[in-house]
């Protein structure tokens, strides 16, 4: 009896020292039994191979020792079983042990927590199992460039781990068109902005990438994200290498790759007969485009885009200026051929308002004419449109500017073979009245329609596989 008073003595202490915390605790337990983390697995090989040890020990010394151990540990068990009757002290021995064993995987679990959890609020739990949705999430590529990239892939990365951006090397404004002509690397600016969007820390990496120096010889207005990922492709040797270092430098969810390593240079013919190069001066001409191309005319695309496209279970076209944004991508002709080649759902993401000096006019069906005309294929079997006009501000804003919302021309769009995603995404800053899609709301979206269109896709696999032969 002694003994039992004892037993419950010590489980009240225990009880009273983590009343507050066992819920916890016991939840923590559980989560570490969720499959897929390859926990269980690992566990029950170390108690077996402790096990098979045993085994081989006691096969080596002839099982003398071990037949004395059990002999002694029979004694002991027979002496206990005289004092306390068996129904008594074989709970209290299995209790003893079960306790043990938690208090001993407790602690274990506490230390490896405290070592490696990545925040003071952030159990190591939580986030295996938050690493282990991500990476699980659907394969998708992303087309496009500017900021209407890295607000789609802001939005993406709490969904999918597994994101490739393709990314257009057509830029020659501002500080990447300084480096690109000063040191003839490769246009970093798109690159740098997607960077920022996948990283973990993404607001301290925003601020730190899209930093512009005020001051010092020949830093004036450059930025210094295009400095870094410039310095780094002098370390490896060319941009791929120095975005996958940069990649890992910044933690960054997912890949960004650039369309091709060739120095491309953008040209456009407008439709009162100049001929424009440069995507900067393309813009500034302020006319309307008839045909766009590039310097060299059939760049060969990177090989791991190309990957990244035929492994891809969705594929994204945009948002972000039609023809220096999007368009230049797709000027690289084994890319257009690859995504053309897919049957993955693959959508195009419309701008919600045209742009001076691109797009002024369009429709919605203009702007999918122009990128089938530009590649000669189709691309993409859906678009997505915002529902919602801006407010009367913005509107006036933007007219000023000669920009308008873009008209959804359902009937043509439907003449052209596409579907139409119509939506509300749009995000509008009550200060300056511009207009953004909203990086949470239509990555949202685009993966409901994206589980839509997996399931319609399954439905109608499994229609035919019913019909008769």
């Amino acid at each position: 009896m002694t003994s039992i008073s004892f037993f419950k003595k010590a489980l009240r202490t225990l009880r009273h020292e983590s009343q507050s915390r066992t819920p916890q605790r016991v939840n923590r337990w559980f989560k570490w039994l969720a499959p897929g983390l390859f926990v269980k697995r690992w566990l029950l090989l170390s108690a077996g191979g402790v096990l098979l040890t045993s085994l081989g020990v006691a096969i080596w010394v002839k099982l003398t020792p071990v037949f004395y151990l059990i002999e002694f540990m029979v004694d002991i068990l027979e002496l206990i079983t005289t004092i306390i009757p068996s129904y008594v002290s074989g709970p209290v021995a299995i209790i003893f042990g079960i306790v043990l064993i938690f208090w001993g995987q407790t602690r274990t679990l506490g230390s490896i927590t405290e070592v490696l959890k990545p925040g003071k609020d952030a159990e190591l739990i939580d986030v295996l199992m938050a690493h282990r949705k991500l990476y699980r999430g659907p394969k998708i590529v992303v087309v496009g460039g500017g900021t209407g990239l890295s607000t789609l892939l802001r939005g993406l990365k709490v969904y999918s781990a597994n994101i490739t951006a393709i990314v257009t090397v057509a830029d020659d404004g501002g500080s990447s068109g300084r480096l690109r002509r000063e040191i003839g690397v490769l246009p970093p600016g798109d690159i740098r902005n997607c960077l920022a969007a996948l990283a973990d820390q993404e607001k301290l990496m925003t601020e730190l990438f899209q930093y512009r120096f005020r001051a010092g010889d020949g830093l004036v207005g450059h930025s210094f994200g295009n400095l870094f990922l410039t310095a780094m492709s002098e370390i490896t040797g060319d941009l791929e290498r120095a975005i996958a270092a940069s990649s890992e430098v910044l933690a960054v969810r997912g890949r960004v790759l650039p369309a091709t390593l060739s120095d491309v240079c953008l040209w456009a013919e407008l439709t009162d007969g100049r001929q424009i190069q440069g995507e900067s001066n393309i813009t500034a001409a302020l006319g309307k485009i008839k045909k766009i191309g590039c310097i060299p005319e059939n760049p060969p695309a990177l090989p791991a885009a190309l990957k990244a496209i035929k492994e891809a279970d969705y594929i994204i076209i945009g948002p972000g200026s039609l023809y220096t944004s999007i368009i230049p991508n797709l000027l690289v002709p084994e890319i257009a051929k690859a995504i053309a080649a897919r049957a993955v759902p693959r959508i195009y993401v419309c701008n919600i308002m045209t742009q001076v000096g691109e797009t002024q006019g369009y429709t919605v069906s203009d702007h999918i004419r122009a990128i089938d005309e530009a590649c000669g294929q189709k691309l993409f079997n859906a678009v997505l449109v915002h529902r919602r006009s801006p407010s009367a501000l913005a509107l006036i804003k933007y007219a000023q500017e000669n920009s308008h919302p873009v008209f959804l021309d359902r009937d043509e769009v439907a003449a052209l073979g596409r579907r139409v995603v119509l939506t509300n995404v749009m995000d509008e800053d009550e200060q300056t009245n511009l207009v953004r899609h909203n990086p949470e709301r239509l990555a949202r979206v685009l993966l409901r329609w994206y589980s839509r269109a997996e399931t319609e896709k399954l439905e109608l696999n499994h229609r035919l596989l019913k019909l008769p032969s």
